[in-house]
């Protein structure tokens, strides 16, 4: 279910670090998010509030209106500005500026 669900685009991590992980990002203060806007486009922002919410590529296309590769595209290109390995690398920074809500 894992590899499949990556496959998918969604992130999977390990209920053990899990609450270590939600743990430090509450601990840290929260930042304005204007920093990452001066990074990413107006879509981008859009879609990483959504992967600040474990949407996945297929649920980010459907909620954006975009087809999934486009949706995908946009996923590596926020990942890519942010200088993030990974999409929970994403949703954690994403959550430290306010933009999962």
């Amino acid at each position: 279910m894992a590899l499949r669900g990556t496959f998918e685009g969604k992130s999977f991590v390990d209920p053990h670090v899990a609450g270590r992980l939600l743990d430090q990002v509450a601990s840290k203060q929260e930042q304005p998010a204007s920093v990452l806007t001066e990074k990413l486009s107006e879509r981008e922002e859009d879609v990483l509030r959504l992967l600040a919410r474990s949407f996945s590529n297929a649920e980010i296309a459907a909620q954006l209106h975009l087809a999934e590769g486009t949706a995908r595209n946009h996923v590596g290109a926020v990942l890519e500005k942010l200088a993030v390995p990974d999409r929970t690398q994403a949703a954690i920074i994403a959550i430290q500026h306010g933009l999962d809500k």
